[in-house]
């Protein structure tokens, strides 16, 4: 090599450390934060993403952009954010779905949340709600099960997708009641409520936020809700330890969502989009358009996330020695 080529090269090289050092000297964020979504826009990771988004917007002081990836159980966004460069542009808001029910009762999956995922905040929570549909002859948990198992395969259920949490939690209340029910996936809990209404869909398990709507609009029929506690929306609505069976008590069954980067996300843009979250979390117009939407504000710091999804995806995993999705 010639001493003028050298000397180009030894320049180019000097130039591209430069450059590098100097986008990396900039303070975080100094660009657009895309916050990927694995399901359509309306349903509720999508809700939660977009109040969220917004207030991240203000606080940052930078653009949040917002991008829906829908189909094959969250893996439309995940791939990208897993594959993406940790440092904080490419984040995901996502749901129990993805973080701990799939992983734990599939075993085709390509990817380990606590492997590739960085656990950034826990945003939100939700309580979810049987519902039927109104000309059926059910208006209890006790006597759904009843008619199911006098009619095996005959009631079909909708989910938010193969996987989803609606899908894998009427997965494990079939084994758990020894029932069998007919599975139809949509896109969203947005689709399957809508469906319900429609008169399509004999069964679902899905968030208050779609379903509330229908019930009061006596389009559906709630016959038990999630958790421990009674929906303020749907007072005379029992919870399943009130009326449920025994199978289906304790479950403490509810949906979390979730902030997320990609595996080693560095600790300082954690804490910054921590702070930024939390702050949000508890501004009162968050708290007062999530709980119109049937959601309930939440605040964690990472580790405290981070114990969740390694708590929950340990009992799932127990659980998908029994409940299997399809052939996985």
């Amino acid at each position: 090599m010639s001493l003028k080529s050298l000397t180009r090269t030894l320049s180019a090289a000097c130039a591209f450390a430069f450059a590098v050092g100097a986008a990396q000297a900039q303070p975080y964020p100094s660009r657009p934060i895309k916050i990927l979504v694995g399901f359509a826009a309306g349903g509720g990771v999508d809700t939660i993403a977009r109040i969220y988004g917004q207030k991240l917007q203000e606080i940052l002081g930078t653009p949040i952009i917002v991008e829906n990836k829908p189909g094959a159980s969250e893996l439309q966004a995940i791939t990208p954010l897993v594959n993406a460069q940790p440092d904080g542009y490419t984040l995901m808001m996502t749901s129990a779905s993805s973080m701990v029910r799939g992983p734990g009762v599939r075993t085709d999956l390509p990817y380990d949340p606590l492997k590739q995922m960085t656990f950034v905040a826990k945003p939100a929570t939700v309580e979810a709600v049987y519902v039927v549909r109104n000309d059926l002859p059910i208006k209890t948990v006790p006597e759904l099960l009843a008619h199911a198992r006098a009619n095996p395969n005959k009631l079909n259920y909708g989910s938010a997708g193969i996987g989803s949490s609606n899908h894998l939690l009427t997965e494990q209340m079939k084994m758990l009641t020894k029932t069998e029910l007919v599975h139809i996936p949509y896109k969203s809990d947005a689709e399957v409520a809508r469906e319900m209404a429609a008169g399509t869909l004999d069964f679902a398990i899905a968030i208050t936020t779609f379903t509330v709507p229908f019930v009061k609009n006596d389009k559906i029929r709630a016959i038990g809700v999630t958790g421990t506690q009674r929906v303020a929306a749907l007072p005379d609505v029992p919870t399943l330890d009130e009326s449920g069976p025994k199978e289906l008590k304790d479950l403490g069954n509810y949906l979390f969502y979730g902030l997320v980067g990609p595996a080693n996300l560095p600790q300082p843009i954690v804490a910054r989009l921590n702070d930024a979250m939390n702050k949000a979390a508890v501004m009162p117009d968050v708290v007062q358009r999530l709980e119109g939407a049937q959601f309930h504000a939440a605040t964690s710091t990472p580790a405290e996330f981070r114990q969740l999804i390694e708590k929950e995806l340990a009992k799932w995993k127990e659980i998908g020695k029994t409940v299997k999705v399809g052939n996985y």
